[in-house]
């Protein structure tokens, strides 16, 4: 039978598709560290888990399709404490920070229009967009300079007719890159000067090191009705399989564009949003310990790759995340090998391949992207693990 031509080309996800083979590796008591996956470790917060069981209903009900007003109220209060102007009616609900990102593709672009994006970029905006027969318009970040933003002409040499919307994420996934407030500006400037949307992804808005400060697109209030803030409680609150997320826009039409999509999918999973109510009182005191052990696994893993001869990585600035290069042909076919062929005392260590993070069809496979989400001990050992896995898999391919 035939599969739809948009079934063949929702592309996988390269951050999981390799895990036939760490599972094989598995079921032959090989010890895998995944730093393959944005899956924090650090413990959910208590009060998540205390609410839930809490539940006050005897029945788990279908909610409104915008999400619980008592959620929609407490997140509307945490962006307020951000420093955002947001009230409950500009927030929906979504299920995790996914369904947010094809809601906002789905009601700002028709069939065939297109998005400016800057690669490497979350993966997963490959497939939303081919699910929302949205096309991507990649602007490749120079490795060099950090990955940051390309100068505004370049930005606007990539724009068309069928332009709708400007993408964009940071802390960034997957590089850890923290744009500042010149660099918002500028995309500002661009989207109110060309009549564009601007989409800023902010799951990761907590977590930023050293003296960079985060920008997001709602301080910007002269393009409040181009506005849209895609966020997610996954990694915020390590609360990835709760699939609690949310867009927020000042914009009513699409304000309403998001509530309709939602009473067609119904509603958002109701018990996870009765826990997540809670979380949104948590302040300075639970992120600040947060974020203090995101860097220090951030820094084991530079040091680690320092250590590494031929490997070029720069700080992240944000996130828990590093685009490592690694002087490779094929680092998709060097992740599987560490997966089927490299053992380091019972252990291997499983990465994303690059490519995956470009919608460019050449870019990135000499690049992996690495994940610290695991304690300091076993970020040590996975280290270790690629430090010798590279050094012997060069050797093979010599």
């Amino acid at each position: 039978m035939k599969i739809s031509a948009r079934g063949r080309s929702v592309p996988p996800s390269p951050i999981r598709k390799l895990v036939p083979f760490a599972e094989k590796a598995k079921t032959e008591g090989v010890h895998v560290h995944h730093l393959n996956i944005g899956q924090p470790d650090v413990v959910t917060p208590a009060a998540f888990l205390e609410a839930v069981a809490k539940f006050p209903e005897n029945v788990v009900a279908y909610g409104h399709s915008a999400g619980f007003i008592e959620l929609r109220e407490a997140m509307a209060a945490y962006y307020r404490r951000v420093g955002y102007d947001v009230q409950a009616e500009h927030v929906t609900v979504t299920t995790g920070g996914s369904e947010a990102i094809l809601f906002a593709l789905m009601s700002i672009c028709d069939p065939g229009d297109e998005v400016v994006c800057f690669e490497p970029f979350y993966t997963n905006y490959n497939g939303f967009a081919v699910e929302a027969a949205v096309h991507l318009r990649p602007l490749r970040c120079d490795p060099d300079g950090g990955y940051h933003l390309p100068s505004r002409e370049a930005i606007e040499q990539v724009l068309t007719d069928k332009t709708r919307a400007i993408l964009v994420c940071s802390p960034n996934n997957p590089t850890g890159t923290v744009l500042s407030k010149q660099e918002m500006q500028t995309l500002v400037d661009i989207a109110k000067d060309r009549g564009l949307y601007l989409i800023s992804d902010e799951a990761y808005r907590e977590f930023i090191y050293g003296d960079v400060a985060h920008t997001g697109v709602l301080d910007f209030p002269e393009i409040a009705d181009r506005a849209v803030l895609m966020d997610s409680l996954s990694k915020r609150y390590s609360l990835c399989g709760g699939r609690v997320g949310c867009l927020v826009t000042h914009n009513e039409e699409l304000s309403r564009t998001f509530l309709h999509l939602g009473q067609a999918r119904l509603c958002p999973p109701s018990l996870e949003q009765y826990g997540a109510i809670p979380l949104m009182t948590l302040g300075d005191e639970y992120f600040a310990e947060v974020q203090q052990e995101y860097q220090r696994r951030r820094d084991t893993v530079m040091r680690g790759l320092a250590q590494i001869p031929g490997v070029r990585a720069l700080t992240p600035e944000g996130a828990f995340y590093v685009m490592a290069r690694l002087g490779v042909k094929d680092s998709g076919d060097f992740a599987q090998w560490l997966l089927t062929d490299f053992r380091r005392d019972g252990e291997t260590v499983m990465v994303a391949p690059g490519d995956g993070f470009y919608a460019t069809p050449s870019l990135g496979f000499d690049e992996i992207r690495i994940a610290y989400v695991l304690e300091v001990d076993q970020l040590e050992r996975a280290m270790k693990c690629l430090h010798e896995g590279l050094e012997a898999y060069r050797k093979l391919k010599r």
